[in-house]
């Protein structure tokens, strides 16, 4: 049953429950973080064996996957600076309330975290998390945040796409500018076996979602 008389929390005690919360998120995003990193290391091994069987549409449709990857991966860097921010702020109001008295309106937090419900797996926890920010004073009611375009030309990502086909190959694929390139140690090997495009194309996809 709900105790209406419950001990309403100290600054202290809201702070210590919000940055606890924040160091869960910041530690989920450290796991996405290395397991994106697994993954394009696979889809990088992958890519060189198509270079070497000639596939160049698939190694393409995998260096896209593989840009879209380590774009997610700043992405999350980003976030978790933007986590660490208001973990900061949170508790340089903690270390002044013995002369203010109570937590402080903060445009700093509260821009933070009108940024980071945008990102789905962090929307639960700063839900309820920006709700008892209010009720505390430190932020307004959340109005929603304009979002970075993400839409990029497609000139400037088929360069990109060359690009990183050129550094993930060792020049065997991909535009590497005026350097001659040198693929004669490129070889096939029998023994590899047939890499599952779809299969890696799905992995990847479903770490960014």
């Amino acid at each position: 049953m709900f105790n209406l008389f419950a001990k309403k929390p100290t600054p202290e005690e809201l702070v210590r429950k919000w940055s606890s919360s924040i160091r869960t998120q910041q530690r989920g995003l450290d796991r996405q973080t290395s397991t994106l990193k697994q993954e394009e290391k696979k889809a990088e091994r992958t890519i060189k064996q198509l270079a070497k069987r000639g596939d160049t549409a698939s190694c393409k449709i995998l260096a896209k996957e593989l840009i879209q990857s380590r774009k997610q991966r700043t992405r999350i860097a980003t976030n978790k600076a933007q986590l660490n921010s208001i973990s900061m702020e949170l508790n340089y109001q903690v270390s002044k309330l013995k002369v203010v008295g109570s937590l402080q309106k903060s445009t700093q937090v509260m821009k933070s975290v009108n940024r980071l419900m945008s990102v789905p797996q962090l929307q639960r926890t700063l839900g309820e998390m920006s709700k008892e920010m209010m009720k505390a004073g430190v932020i307004d009611e959340m109005t929603e945040d304009m979002m970075d375009g993400l839409d990029e030309d497609e000139e400037e990502e088929e360069d990109e796409v060359e690009r990183v086909l050129a550094q993930v190959t060792d020049g065997l694929l991909g535009e590497i500018g005026q350097v001659p390139v040198a693929v004669s140690h490129v070889e096939v090997s029998e023994a590899e076996s047939e890499p599952d495009l779809e299969d890696m194309q799905n992995r990847l996809s479903a770490l960014r979602s």
